[in-house]
Order: structure tokens, then sequence, then C-alpha cells
């Protein structure tokens, strides 16, 4: 195996667990509900870039940023948990009629914090010393393209479950977006 393909892999697996694009497909269906395939197809566009662009911002100047700003990782993950965990209370609370699907939910909290949360910006900052910034690049690029085939692939699993499962998988989803919230603010916390 050659130097470059190692180095590559040791970018790309972290990369793939912070991202985590299957568990994205299955929030994506909660949060895409009602949406129309074309909706769902923005949806997912929307989201690969804003958390590729917000990733890409970090990779380059996340330390300057938190630097200048006189923050650290921690203090962003409390930030996005606490962002996190009020979108997931929202729809926990919420006994009525099925709200309209927000179309910008591409941005938030897919793109951010879901996408690019404090858990990839931490790997990027870490990577990009470690493997350099094209390995880290490359690894980034492949993940976002996973994520991209994640979300738009998901309405396939949408269409075999059904209304009834769907609303159900939605709660059960907010429930786990809660508790990843809550994860983050602990580990922010603790940093």
């Amino acid at each position: 195996m050659s130097a470059w393909f190692a180095q590559f892999l040791q970018a790309f697996i972290p990369l793939f667990v912070a991202i985590d694009p299957i568990g994205l497909a299955a929030i994506f269906l909660a949060l895409g509900r009602g949406l129309s395939p074309g909706q769902r197809r923005r949806v997912a566009l929307q989201a690969t870039l804003t958390g590729g662009g917000v990733a890409l911002l970090f990779l380059f100047l996340g330390a300057s940023i938190f630097a200048a700003l006189g923050i650290s990782v921690h203090d962003f993950q409390v930030a996005g948990g606490l962002i996190l965990f009020l979108l997931a209370a929202r729809d926990l609370a919420h006994s009525g009629p099925e709200p309209a699907p927000a179309e910008d939910c591409g941005v938030v909290p897919l793109g951010m914090p879901l996408i690019a949360g404090p858990a990839l910006i931490a790997t990027l900052l870490v990577l990009a010393g470690s493997v350099g910034y094209g390995v880290t690049l490359a690894a980034l690029a492949v993940n976002l393209a996973l994520v991209a085939l994640a979300l738009t692939q998901g309405e396939r699993l949408g269409r075999l479950a059904g209304p009834t499962a769907l609303r159900a998988i939605s709660k059960l989803i907010s429930m786990l977006l809660a508790a990843i919230a809550v994860a983050m603010v602990r580990q922010g916390l603790k940093g």
C-alpha cells in the first residue's frame, strides 16, 4: 500500500466517523418528511454544500478564527450542542399536525452542526497538522461525496417505510438528536 493511500485512510476514517453519512441519511428522512423529491434533492445539495463550505473554512482558517475570537473547539461544541438540542426539543414537543417541512434544513441543522459540527472541525484541524492539507482535503471531498449519495438515496428508504413509520422514526431521531446535543455539550464542558 502506498504511503499516500495509507495517509488517506488515516484521514478518511476519522472524517467518516465524524460526519456519519449513514446516520445523516436517517436524520434527513425525518427532517425532510413532506418535501417533494425535487425539494429533497435541493436540501441534500444545500446540506452538502453548506457542510463542505464550513468544513473548508475551518480547515484553512479554523485555528485563526478560534484564536481571533478567543474561543476553543470545546466552546464551539457547547454552542453547537445547544442549537441542536433546541431543534430536537422543538420537534419532540410538537404534537399537533405535522408542520410544513423547512426547505432550509439543509443549512441548519444538516449542513451545520450535523455535517460540519465540532467533531468534524476538530478532526480537520488535527488531520491537517498530522497528514497535511492535501490528504485531508482529498479525504474530506470523498466523505462529502458519500454524504451527498446517502442523502439523495435516503428517499428509497422513505418510500419503503411509509408515512407512519417515518413519523415514528422522526420522533426517535429527534430523541437521538437531543442525546447527541447533550453529548456535544458534555464533551465541550469536559474539554
